[in-house]
């Protein structure tokens, strides 16, 4: 029985019966990925490290070739070539192949990246903000940002590979409605299906964690690393799980809601409705909650001059700027916030066993002083098993960790399914009125 890779309910990659065609199929993704991995490579060296036949892989890459998706780079050196015969002809993916927009709907801000498939970022940009704007409102500003993105990447090439939107919440996968996104307070929002007519190609709507989680393992800290669990901590608490190269989405591909973990039956109410979830001990409100409260109790802060005695006026930058410059209470507020990081991702480790945590999002920005209280009490609290085969770093695209991992989404599709995705001339790009 021959099998092929495709899309479940959760958007995970599984596999399914097939005929010829569809073998060739995985040969190709299989040439596309030891191309990923092993760049710049032969075709003899793709034969040795696939298992496939030279006449084979010839044929594969003949055809890659000529979708753009492949291309030769010239001859492999003197000093590497194996004898003294013929040198062989070293091949990489094409960073022309096509292009890539991801976007991300933030709780108070939009951002957006359109890169080429190497993937090189081509443009980018961010804006803020404010959920109370309304959802039209801050959904016509994503459009501006995708027309934007994908008037730059046209010019580029001619080519789309695909468009990904990270959002903050629940994602349906088999209809990209956004179920709920508690600190955004939306519900069921069909983005999918609002966005499938103006767009002719690839479509991706996920978590932004989930989404973060895989940028960091394609791109990132996490690449080479088989179980990684991402954190991303701003206005809320994103987590995402990657096993062996996929992001684990539970049953229902809701999976790794870890900011909803009741950590404090008596604690603060959640914007889930939900009391005491993790995420309100170790979001930048439970962060500015703390400055203010230690600022109330009479203690003194180079907070309360730079926001000009308006401490509802704080950003993480600023407290950041603070602790950098021996502020006692940043550095007492910070160490708030990473004892309760620390005891949750002890916790997290004692469960799930990953061999690296890579924590992200724009409180990344305080890592000089998070992560060593992190890091204690990981190691006071975590199995010695466990805590041992671990290492805490910092994700690679901080608060770009998104709008990566949208890139890595159709990356991936295009590595796993090559004659399905992309490969398609001028024209792919329709926009309408929205």
């Amino acid at each position: 029985m021959d099998y092929v890779a495709g899309q479940s309910r959760s958007g995970q990659y599984r596999f399914r019966t097939g005929d010829q065609a569809l073998v060739r199929q995985i040969n190709l993704a299989v040439v596309m990925h030891h191309l990923r991995e092993s760049a710049p490579i032969s075709r003899a060296g793709l034969a040795e490290v696939t298992g496939l036949n030279k006449t084979t892989v010839s044929s594969l890459v003949r055809e890659l070739i000529e979708r753009q998706f492949v291309r030769e780079v010239g001859y492999e050196s003197p000093e590497t070539g194996r004898g003294a015969g013929r040198l062989a002809m070293l091949l990489t993916l094409n960073p022309e192949a096509g292009y890539i927009v991801s976007l991300e709907i933030g709780v108070d801000f939009l951002k957006a990246i359109c890169t080429n498939f190497a993937p090189q970022a081509i443009w980018q940009y961010k804006e803020e903000i404010d959920p109370d704007m309304g959802q039209q409102v801050i959904f016509d500003r994503l459009l501006a940002l995708l027309y934007q993105g994908l008037s730059v990447g046209s010019e580029y090439c001619q080519t789309l590979l695909g468009v990904a939107v990270g959002v903050p919440g629940l994602v349906d996968q088999t209809t990209g409605t956004l179920l709920f996104a508690p600190n955004l307070r939306w519900e069921n929002v069909p983005l999918r299906a609002r966005l499938e007519g103006l767009v002719d190609g690839h479509l991706v709507v996920d978590n932004e964690a989930n989404m973060a989680a895989l940028g960091e393992h394609y791109f990132g800290a996490a690449r080479g690393y088989k179980e990684v669990l991402y954190l991303s901590a701003g206005v809320g608490l994103g987590g995402g799980l990657v096993h062996e190269g996929q992001v684990f989405s539970g049953i229902t591909g809701f999976g790794s809601e870890f900011g909803h973990m009741t950590m404090d039956p008596e604690g603060e109410i959640c914007n889930c409705g939900n009391r005491g979830c993790w995420e309100t001990q170790v979001s930048q409100r439970a962060l500015f909650r703390n400055i203010r409260r230690f600022a109330g109790q009479g203690n003194e802060t180079l907070l309360t001059a730079m926001t000009r005695g308006n401490l509802g006026a704080l950003t993480v930058p600023m407290v950041v700027e603070a602790a950098e410059k021996g502020d006692r209470l940043a550095l007492q507020s910070l160490e708030v916030l990473g004892h309760h990081l620390g005891i949750g991702i002890a916790s997290l480790v004692n469960a799930l066993n990953p061999e690296l945590v890579v924590f992200g999002g724009i409180l990344s920005l305080a890592s000089e002083f998070l992560l060593p209280v992190i890091e204690s009490e990981v190691h006071r609290r975590a199995l010695r098993w466990n805590r041992e085969a671990i290492k805490v770093v910092v994700a690679s695209h901080g608060q770009e960790a998104c709008v990566m991992g949208g890139v890595a989404r159709i990356f991936q599709a295009v590595l796993v399914e090559p004659n399905l995705v992309g490969g398609q001339p001028a024209g792919v790009l329709t926009m309408v009125n929205a």
